[in-house]
């Protein structure tokens, strides 16, 4: 399957340009937030802001922005059944077929030294959200949470006419749940050391 559309929420920049530049030429249509929003818009690459997708404002400081039915129904769909597709065509869901996420930088954060308040800001909500649901859905879709793979993605898609190989979907979504599993363990062990 083709990737048409992709979600970019990044805190780790490096090697984006390149990415975005190849998504471009391929015709993706991507959709962005916040700090990586203004990132593309200053190389030129002019994505769609996440509030203007989904129809609704970021609100709470930024804390609410990816967490909506176009943004989960989007990727959690199973594109093969025939129920889920006419949900999809009732609520005016398109499908995300890429997500491009790194999560807040909790564990460097707090190895800076930070308050309480801080280190509890940094805790991400909407990243592992979409991540987790992308690499539940990875027969569909293709889930990056690694600068380092993006030249694989790059060379996969150039591969296989704009899609991924099933094989590298079912890598990065292994990689998904490494991740989310020790994120929430460097945000245990803060918590408990703070409550000690």
């Amino acid at each position: 399957m083709k990737i048409e559309r992709a979600v970019i929420s990044v805190s780790n920049k490096e090697g984006l340009d390149d990415l975005a530049a190849f998504l471009k030429i391929q015709g993706v249509e991507i959709i962005s937030t916040g700090g990586t929003k203004k990132y593309l818009d200053q190389l030129g690459f002019d994505p769609v802001e996440i509030s203007r997708y989904t129809g609704f404002p970021e609100i709470m400081d930024g804390r609410v922005k990816t967490l909506h039915p176009r943004v989960h129904g989007g990727i959690l769909n199973i594109r093969d059944k025939k129920e889920h597709q006419q949900a999809k065509k009732d609520l005016d869901i398109k499908d995300i077929d890429l997500i491009v996420v790194n999560l807040y930088p909790f564990r460097e954060v707090v190895a800076k030294g930070c308050t309480f308040e801080e280190a509890i800001e940094n805790i991400d909500i909407g990243g592992p959200s979409m991540i987790r649901a992308a690499a539940k859905n990875f027969r569909f879709v293709t889930v990056v949470v690694d600068p380092a793979d993006y030249p694989r993605v790059i060379q996969d898609m150039q591969a296989n006419g704009g899609a991924t190989s099933d094989e590298l979907r079912f890598y990065l979504a292994k990689k998904v749940f490494a991740l989310t599993s020790e994120y929430d363990l460097a945000i245990h062990s803060y918590l408990s050391s703070a409550g000690s």
